[in-house]
């Protein structure tokens, strides 16, 4: 059985000519180009940490296949605003499995990419937990009313922005949550 133990969240931006070469350069400012990544759904494994970025590549070899969660987005229009978030949602329960979601939009500033992304992990959570609430309300009251709860303790995003290059190039952006088993 593998079930991550623990998990990193980073996110960066390439730029180039080239999409792929794009899309490798935001994997090297991430730090996770010398992987192979695997794509996985958004279940936050009962019972994972979190730990930061260089303790994460630390228990890492090059060449090794990982999981994450990735959010991606690139363009080649210049100046156009792009945004990849991960959103994290964790409950109480030790032993109750938590959501991540993967968000991309265009034209949205960091901030209300990383919160849409966290609002739907804390949503989807609610959804599973049984919590009672107003989909048609305001992120930052739903936040209230799941927090208060007691049975989600903690939500938080990663989110990366850029705008795409003055000059035309391919711009990306990424955001993902890496699993260590």
């Amino acid at each position: 059985m593998m079930v991550p133990r623990r998990v990193f969240f980073t996110g960066g931006v390439g730029v180039h000519k080239d999409r792929l070469a794009s899309f490798e350069a935001a994997l090297r400012s991430a730090g996770i180009e010398i992987f192979n990544i695997v794509n996985v759904s958004s279940i936050f494994p009962p019972n994972c940490i979190e730990v930061t970025r260089e303790e994460g590549l630390s228990l890492l070899r090059p060449g090794e296949i990982i999981y994450a969660v990735m959010a991606r987005n690139d363009t080649n229009e210049p100046n156009r605003l792009m945004s990849s978030a991960i959103g994290l949602a964790v409950p109480e329960e030790k032993n109750h499995y938590g959501y991540l979601s993967e968000h991309h939009s265009y034209g949205e500033s960091q901030i209300q990419a990383g919160e849409y992304a966290e609002d739907l992990a804390a949503t989807m959570l609610a959804t599973t937990l049984g919590i009672e609430f107003d989909p048609d309300t305001a992120w930052q009251e739903r936040e209230q009313i799941y927090k208060a709860s007691g049975k989600i303790i903690q939500t938080s995003h990663i989110c990366t922005s850029e705008k795409g290059d003055l000059n035309g190039n391919w711009t990306t952006v990424l955001a993902a949550a890496v699993f260590i088993l």
